[in-house]
This record gives structure tokens, sequence and C-alpha cells, in this order.
């Protein structure tokens, strides 16, 4: 499914996206259907600009035991100001908005490069297309993972054999390893990154996330326990800065997750940077998220 082209009429400077999803009419043009909540593909229009976008209604979340019921579209826009206020822009444009069946979370659609051979390289030697984003993941055999590529874990693939889960050693990924960290994000797929013809990288499907208790699992793990960057401790600081109270992302935060939700990424954000490293699996809830595609 492609998305439509946006459309710029000649001398009109156009909307921010997040206007545009927040103001714009949805039409509903599909649904995805591997997703296990209701995800409708929409277009939306607003004073003759258009965009494709993706629509969660909240009445199509499927209830969770360890998250409370209706909040999902709510984590996702919590998920994007946390990605916004790190300035990575990680996460696409996302707004809370009525919609054609009520409520939900409105997502400008990205489109995914497709290929395994984009800026990152060529996958694993020896090794074979992981699920997921193209030149990011791989299965290698092997023990160890080849230059460029940090290890996850062993996987077993097909009649018993086992390959090597790898991702890319790419400053994108760290820098999401490290806003995942933060928004403590219970499932990071692979299916969830979505590297784009410019180089860019966008990660989506941010529901399960801000619980107050650990429940980080990802796939990449590739870092557990090294160093942080400077860049990234520069920005967590910002991050401890703009979580005191009164501040505007404090406010707009309060909107959408609980105070004990806030107090518990407060918490996260001063222990990343107290240990100064990225974090390891806690063993007390599977690192890894299952199926990881």
């Amino acid at each position: 499914m492609s998305a439509p082209e946006r459309i710029s009429p000649r001398g009109v400077t156009p909307p921010e996206p997040s206007e545009l999803l927040a103001r714009g009419v949805l039409t509903v043009r599909g649904r995805v259907r591997e997703a296990s909540n209701a995800v409708l593909y929409c277009a939306v229009e607003y004073e003759g600009h258009s965009a494709a976008c993706v629509y969660k209604p909240v009445a199509g979340e499927r209830p969770l035991w360890d998250f409370p019921d209706g909040t999902l579209a709510q984590r996702e826009v919590a998920a994007y100001e946390l990605s916004e206020a790190t300035g990575w822009g990680l996460v696409p444009p996302t707004v809370l908005r009525d919609g054609p069946y009520g409520q939900g979370m409105c997502q400008l659609w990205i489109e995914a490069a497709t290929g395994g051979d984009g800026e990152n390289g060529e996958d694993g030697e020896d090794g074979e297309d992981g699920d997921g984003a193209p030149g990011l993941l791989a299965l290698v055999d092997g023990e160890e993972p080849g230059p460029g590529w940090k290890a996850v874990a062993f996987a077993e693939v097909d009649e018993g054999r086992t390959a090597l889960l790898v991702h890319a050693d790419d400053e994108r990924l760290r820098r999401l390893a490290v806003l995942d960290a933060v928004i403590n994000n219970g499932d990071r797929k692979g299916g969830h990154l979505l590297p784009t013809a410019d180089g860019r990288l966008y990660a989506i499907d941010h529901g399960v996330t801000f619980n107050a208790d650990d429940k980080l699992r990802t796939l990449l793990w590739g870092w557990a326990g090294e160093p942080l960057t400077d860049e990234a401790l520069t920005v967590l600081r910002r991050l401890a800065d703009r979580l005191a109270d009164g501040d505007p992302l404090t406010a707009r935060l309060v909107e959408l997750i609980t105070e004990a939700e806030i107090a518990a990424l407060r918490a996260r954000i001063a222990a990343l940077l107290r240990s100064g490293r990225h974090p390891k699996p806690s063993g007390q809830w599977p690192a890894i998220p299952w199926p990881p595609v």
C-alpha cells in the first residue's frame, strides 16, 4: 500500500505535519490487518493539503493485563513528545484527536526504504536478511557479529538450526535504544523500524510504553552495559531539566500518562545518568519481544 502524494498548492505554505494531523479531515482508506489492535490507513486533508496517516482508535485497542484500558493511544503521543524533546526526531508526528471511530492516535505515514543495501551496508556476513528494517537487522551464522554489527541473541531459525541475531552498529539505532530505555518500551520489534530513502530512521508502535514497572523489551541490546555517548548524556540531562514541575513538557505528559508513570520516567533518566551506561536486561522480564518482527 503506497502513500498518496502530499498536495501543496502553489504559493501556499503547507501546515506543519502535527497541525495537518490534528485539524484535517480523516478518510479511512484501509486497515493494517497484521496489527493486534485496530490500525486504519487514512488520508488526512486540511486547507488543500493532504497526507497519508495511521489512525488507531481507542475503541479498537485490545485490553492488556499490565496497562490501563484505553490508554495506548495516549502513550503513543507521549512517546512522540519525548522524542521531540530529545531533538532526535525518531517518532513520526503523532497527535490525539477524534476520528471516524472516536478518539484515537493519528500518526504521519512513513514510507520505509526497501532492500538490504542502504546506507548501513550489506546484510550480515555469511548471513541472511532479518525480518523488519532492511540493512539494520540480520541473522548470521557463527558466534560473533561481523564488523559494523552488534550481537543480540541466538535464535532458532529452522529445523533446530540456530543463528545469531544482530543489529547494525548505527548511531540512529543507538539513539533509539536510549529513547526506548527512557520511555520503557515493552515492544521494540524489527518491524517497528522504518529507515527512509533520505537516510532518516523512524520508529513506530509505542502503545506499551511508560509503565511504572520495568518492561523494557527490545531487539536493540547490542550496546547493553556500554558507556552512553556524550551526546546521549547531554540529551538525558536536558530531559531531566525539562521534566521539572511547571515545564511545558511535563504539563503535556500529565495529560497523557499518570503521575506515577511520570515519576518513574524521571527515575529512569536519573538512573541512566548515574550509571552512564546503556541498561542491561533486568532478568525479571523477557528481554526480547515475541514475535521479534
